[in-house]
């Protein structure tokens, strides 16, 4: 697997012989874009009462999620962890904790028959609020990281390492 440096100097190279790359967005920026989708959904999923609904909104939150967070710790975390700043360290571990707690109640979601149960409806909500707390927590702390260490051309190549990245993960069916 390619480090974050070797993302940069491919993703630098071919500026300079005119590729055509990636829009040019701050990793966070789409970051955002994407926890705002997932939140979204997530909030529709647990209003909602209709089971064909239901099911087409766990599908919808299962291909937002999947992809995003795989690339996010490839790119995102990974960056962190390199670090080797104590903090930074601890917020990098914890995104991958969380986000190893986010795929297990997913999964148990997805599972549950029928959608139209309280079963179903609960799972729902703690995944919402698994993601939820989740999100806040990078925002601060993850995204304060990323801030303080990465200047915004590193983080333009994150977004470009990220996009490329969520193009390599298979969702499961």
């Amino acid at each position: 697997m390619a480090t974050f440096e070797q993302f940069t100097d491919i993703l630098g190279r071919r500026r300079r012989f005119g590729h055509n790359l990636p829009d040019d967005r701050d990793i966070l920026d789409k970051l955002r874009e994407e926890h705002d989708l997932v939140k979204e959904l997530l909030g529709k999923l647990v209003e909602s009462e209709n089971v064909a609904e239901r099911l087409w909104l766990a599908q919808q939150v299962k291909a937002a999620l999947v992809p995003h967070v795989r690339a996010e710790e490839k790119v995102v975390y990974d960056a962190v962890l390199a670090l080797r700043d104590t903090d930074a360290m601890v917020d990098g571990h914890e995104g991958y904790l969380e986000h190893h707690h986010a795929d297990l109640a997913l999964k148990k979601l997805l599972s549950i028959k029928p959608a139209t149960g309280p079963e179903f409806s609960a799972a729902a909500k703690v995944l919402k609020q698994l993601v939820e707390h989740h999100i806040d927590g990078e925002e601060r702390n993850v995204w304060r990281d990323i801030r303080q260490h990465f200047d915004a051309e590193e983080r333009v190549e994150m977004h470009r390492a990220f996009e490329a990245a969520k193009k390599r993960v298979r969702v499961p069916h």
